[in-house]
């Protein structure tokens, strides 16, 4: 892979090349693509959105917006820095084409603040409510009518796959969806790969996949705009974009670190106990002074974190470069944080969010409502979808469809087509408005 073409200003639809030397440096077309995001609604949606605790009402608790703008954050820094050091390396890429150091940060920025876009209402446990409807819910009828691997993507929901169709797809008055940047795409892509056929390995672009049978052109698009590494011959599989591996290591730094830090202003783990394994990340970097004159909790936390994740992204450029020529030739296979001297401090970190967060029976218990009213959703909107694609509407499910928003177009022709509305409709709903949806369903008058 060769960079110019991986920093391609490409965006759908285009019949001429943008070049780099020739952009409006008031208003570069990477800064474009943040601001494109940032007030879309799907990205607003992620305003009440779980991030860890679902349904928190607690002020200092993430939701699913602000971990995405700290994400993009993070990920703007590591991208100037790697860009600073990439341009020092390859000088012709600014010399000959123009590009400037604040173009890596501004792609970064952007593919991680969408990172988390196409993610459904309440978290993970979101995503396998979705898959589940079909592996084994009530869905697992529609089987028959689908492809294989129609029915692997929606069995294997993936929040990243929708991300790139809410990023990507076409609809009246929005060709091209928010119509990206090819080079943000790519960078958004952290698993380029479609569902099937599903070959485990320790190559972590085959933990999960990237797009679904839908925007399979368009994926293809991208990936050949960017000249990216083709794994396989037989089916779309890929090496990642290398800024790829900057917002994952953006995401994988936050999460790390604030999901510490929340399980910490929540109470749910001991403040002496986890200041310690935050000050082992970061000992040789703190100002006893300044940090023993802190007064609470939160502070003290706060200090610790900004040092860790300033910590964390130093290393992750250092990373980066250090394997530059083997993320080019398609041959780095980890994240970036799975080699890093910090690894150790890192899994215990992650250790104990998941033990006292994730597992906690806080969480557990909204996860168990929020997987019920996912499924009641489905359930009810899965059978009007089959229904509308057979032919067979009833009068109940002739309401169900008025009461969709004008965007979500069904089909007689594809109950595919029709099962990923319905899906990307309910991946939409914030937590609240799901919460009332299913109410709605079961007869109570909001």
């Amino acid at each position: 892979m060769n960079w110019e073409q991986l920093l391609s200003l490409k965006r759908f639809g285009d019949t001429n090349k943008r070049l780099r030397k020739e952009q409006d440096e008031t208003r570069l077309g990477f800064e474009v693509d943040y601001d494109r995001i940032i007030f879309s609604s799907e990205f607003r949606g992620l305003q009440d959105k779980t991030q860890v605790v679902p349904l928190s009402k607690t002020d200092f608790v993430h939701t699913r917006l602000t971990h995405s703008l700290e994400v993009s954050v993070v990920g703007r820094s590591l991208g100037r820095k790697v860009g600073q050091l990439l341009l020092k390396k390859h000088p012709h890429l600014e010399s000959v084409h123009g590009y400037r150091m604040n173009d890596f940060g501004a792609i970064v920025a952007a593919a991680a603040l969408a990172h988390d876009i196409g993610n459904p209402p309440f978290g993970h446990s979101g995503e396998k409510a979705i898959g589940a409807y079909f592996k084994e819910g009530y869905g697992s009828e529609f089987k028959k009518h689908l492809t294989d691997a129609e029915y692997q993507d929606l069995c294997d929901f993936e929040g990243n796959a929708n991300g790139f169709k809410i990023l990507t797809e076409s609809r009246v008055g929005r060709e091209g969806g928010l119509r990206l940047s090819y080079a943000t795409l790519g960078a958004f892509m952290k698993y380029p790969k479609e569902s099937l056929p599903k070959k485990p390995s320790h190559h972590v672009v085959d933990k999960k996949y990237g797009f679904f049978q839908s925007e399979k052109e368009m994926f293809q698009d991208v990936a050949e705009e960017l000249g990216l590494i083709k794994r396989q011959n037989d089916y779309l599989n890929y090496q990642r974009h290398p800024l790829a591996y900057l917002v994952e290591a953006a995401d994988d730094i936050c999460y790390t670190i604030i999901d510490f830090e929340d399980g910490i202003n929540l109470g749910l783990i001991d403040e002496d106990y986890a200041l310690e394994y935050l000050i082992n990340l970061v000992r040789d970097s703190i100002k006893t002074e300044n940090y023993h004159a802190l007064k609470t909790t939160e502070d003290r936390v706060s200090y610790l974190r900004a040092l860790a994740i300033g910590r964390l992204i130093n290393e992750a450029a250092s990373l980066f470069m250090k394997h530059e020529e083997t993320i080019l030739e398609g041959k780095f296979e980890t994240a970036l944080l799975d080699v890093s001297q910090y690894k150790a401090q890192i899994k215990d970190i992650i250790n104990i969010s998941i033990k006292n967060v994730y597992r906690s029976k806080e969480v557990i218990n909204k996860e168990i409502s929020g997987y019920e009213i996912l499924n009641q959703l489905l359930r009810s909107y899965g059978k009007m979808a089959y229904h509308y694609f057979q032919d067979t509407m009833s009068t109940y499910d002739k309401l169900l469809l008025n009461s969709l928003p004008e965007t979500v177009q069904l089909s007689q022709h594809s109950l595919y087509q029709n099962l990923l509305a319905v899906c990307l409709y309910i991946s939409k709903l914030s937590d609240t408005n799901a919460m009332l949806l299913h109410k709605k369903l079961q007869g109570q008058i909001i």
